[in-house]
Formats: C-alpha cells, sequence, structure tokens
C-alpha cells in the first residue's frame, strides 16, 4: 500500500502525541510536594520596572530618525542636560542611536547597591542593537518612583548581515540583555503578614488542597496554628520576632503536603492542534462518526496552435479537473474510560489526525460526554 509524504507526516504526529499521553498516563508513585511548591507568602511578590532609554555606538543599525522624530528629541534634551546646545531647527540624521524600552523584575527584599538583570527591546525601527551601548536609563515602578538605574553593553544573541538586497538572520536582532545592567536605588518595604500571623495563598485555589495543608501545618507545629480563610489563603500564626519568625517560614516551606487530584481538563491548541490532558479526564460512552471530504483541483496549461494556412491565432487555454472524494464515515462507539489510558485507547481508535480530534473532543464536551473542562490556547 502506498501512502503520501502527507499521511505519513499526519500518522506520525498523532502517534507520537498518543504515545506522550499514554506515558503520561501510567500509573506512578504517589509523592509529596513540599509546601514551598504548592504555596507562596502573601506580601513576597516581585515589583515589576519600567524605563525608556538610548542605545549608541550602533553600527549604521539604529533608528531612522525621520521616521522616528521621539530619538531625536530624546538626543536633543540628553545634550541640553550636559550643557551643548543645539541650534534650532537643527536636522540630526543619526544611524547609530536607538530609542528602546528597558525592563526588569525587582525581587522582594532587594536592597540598595543590589544588581538586577534587565531586557533591552527597540521601540522604532532599528535594524539591530548588535554591539549598542545602553545609557543611564531610570527604572520606574508602578508608582511612578525610581528604583534602579541601568547602563551598560547591551548583548544580542542574534547575527545578521545584508548585501543587494540578500539578507540573512539568525535569532532576533531587536532585543538584548544586560546581566547586572541594573543597580538597585530604593527598596520595596516588605511585610511578612501583621502581628503575629502571616498568610499563605495556594498557587492554585482548591478547598481540598487548602484542608491538607491545614492538617499538615498543624500536625507539625501543633492544632490551632494554621486556619483555612478559603480555597486559597490559610492564616498561620508565626513569631513577632523577625529571626525567629524567618527561622518558622524556612521549616513552614519545607513540610512535605499530598495535593489533591487536580480537576479534570484537556487543553487544545488550535494554533498547532496539540492536545494535552490529564489523568483525571474520563469519558462516557458515546458513538462518533468521522469522515473526510477533500477536493483536488488539477489545471494543465495548454497551447492551440491554428492550422498553417488558416486565419486563426496562437491562444493559450487551461484545462481543470475538479475531483470530490469523500471517505465513509465510520460509526465507532466508544465505551466509558476510567483511566486517561483509556480514554487515549478510546479516542486513537477513531483514527482522526490531532487537528480532527480538536473539533471531535468539542462535540464530544457539548454531548456531555467528555467529563473535562475545555481550554483553547
Amino acid at each position: 500500500m502506498n501512502i503520501s509524504y502527507q499521511q505519513f507526516k499526519a500518522c506520525a504526529t498523532i502517534t507520537l502525541v498518543w504515545m506522550l499521553l499514554v506515558s503520561l498516563a501510567m500509573p506512578g508513585a504517589v509523592h509529596a510536594e513540599r509546601l514551598k511548591d504548592l504555596a507562596g507568602i502573601q506580601g513576597v511578590r516581585q515589583n515589576q520596572l519600567l524605563g525608556y532609554g538610548l542605545v549608541v555606538g550602533l553600527d549604521g543599525t539604529g533608528d531612522q530618525t525621520t521616521q522616528t522624530p521621539f530619538t531625536v528629541q530624546s538626543i536633543i534634551n540628553m545634550m541640553q542636560q550636559l550643557g551643548i546646545a543645539i541650534p534650532v531647527g537643527t536636522s540630526l540624521q543619526l544611524k547609530n542611536v536607538a530609542a528602546v524600552i528597558v525592563t526588569s523584575s525587582l525581587p522582594p527584599f532587594a536592597q540598595p547597591g543590589q544588581t538586577l538583570d534587565v531586557t533591552v527591546s527597540s521601540l522604532g525601527n532599528a535594524k539591530s542593537l548588535r554591539g549598542g551601548t545602553l545609557l543611564m536609563t531610570p527604572l520606574k515602578g508602578a508608582d511612578n518612583q525610581i528604583y534602579a538605574l541601568a547602563q551598560g553593553n547591551v548583548l544580542v544573541g542574534g547575527a545578521g548581515a545584508s548585501a543587494n538586497g540578500s539578507k540573512a538572520q539568525i535569532n532576533h536582532l531587536d532585543v538584548g540583555r544586560i546581566s547586572a545592567g541594573a543597580t538597585v536605588e530604593r527598596a520595596v518595604p516588605t511585610q511578612l503578614g501583621q502581628g503575629n500571623t502571616i498568610q499563605l495563598e495556594l498557587n492554585t485555589a482548591d478547598f481540598s488542597t487548602a484542608s491538607k495543608v491545614v492538617e499538615a501545618i498543624n500536625k507539625r507545629f501543633g492544632e490551632n496554628t494554621a486556619a483555612a480563610v478559603d480555597g486559597r489563603v490559610i492564616q498561620v500564626k508565626a513569631p513577632n520576632a523577625n529571626d525567629q519568625r524567618v527561622s518558622f517560614l524556612a521549616a513552614l516551606e519545607n513540610i512535605d503536603v499530598s495535593p489533591a487530584q487536580s480537576s479534570a481538563k484537556v487543553i487544545l491548541n488550535a494554533r498547532t492542534g496539540s492536545i494535552v490532558m490529564n489523568q483525571a479526564v474520563t469519558l462516557e460512552s458515546c458513538a462518533i462518526a468521522h469522515g473526510n471530504l477533500s477536493v483536488v483541483i488539477n489545471t494543465e496549461n495548454a497551447v492551440s496552435q491554428p492550422n498553417a494556412l488558416a486565419a486563426g491565432q496562437t491562444t493559450g487555454t487551461a484545462n481543470s479537473t475538479i475531483s470530490i472524494n469523500k471517505e465513509a464515515g465510520q460509526l465507532v462507539v466508544l465505551k466509558a474510560g476510567v483511566s486517561l489510558t483509556e480514554v487515549v485507547k478510546a479516542l486513537n481508535a477513531i483514527g482522526a489526525t490531532p487537528q480532527d480530534l480538536l473539533v471531535i473532543l468539542q462535540a464530544m464536551k457539548s454531548a456531555g460526554a467528555l467529563r473535562a473542562d475545555l481550554e483553547i490556547i
């Protein structure tokens, strides 16, 4: 039997997807997770920083100043601050300067003098930031206060070249990074709870997991140490002294907790056709009819040559052949599956491609045969 490359590729893709799902579905040892992997401490968080700056020293790959007037305005303002007056009406033709947006994250408990990594992204139409140097750029928080200053040589993880209309490029050239490129100038006060309590926040709200966390904490530190406020927040009594509270939190984070099984969910990626489902997915008995419809149009160009003694002209003609093939839709009965392995076997019996399964799973959900939440990304 001969199969086309497209059919072979589709079969290989679906086989790989189902092999991955079956491997995930195989039973394994149930193990506990550390509490620090399941929850965070309220108030201990990062803060996003943002700044606008200039990258100089580019090798002719900067912004085209006629199309990015904000770059010229930034240069004029910087020159004036440095004591250099530029006559009004001067037309600056800059090729080695690029306007950029600088971003970073201020970690919790960061103190003045610490360094941060920053990401530098082109704001205008610069061709590349490779080899450029970021000038001193204030990084502000959501309150418009300056928390760090960034400056340094931009490292771009790509390369490119162009000549006579031809262009070759590897990776992205308009975004770079500066390791330890920013210095913290202001600390953000972080409060570890109010009074003698702290708040734990689960990464995923779940009443069962919250109950198990409370049970594990009370078993480790004594009764009435922890109490659940809701499905996400857990209130824990902690020492008042800072050093004792830090030691208490260190012991608290390393408590082993067996989280509850997550809710059944199927993730569908409509762009790539990939499907991922977790262990809790089950299937009710249902019947599915699946068939394929293909339309093929072939066009052959020909030349109509008239007789030598005729008065006609040579013309081109196009002959088109249209064929429509429809495979018979076979009715397949899928039995109820009680585990992910059985669900995979039942769906694999249909013989559909991953792209077809996107539609089939949505129809099964609408019919009430798929016991899971569908999330399309």
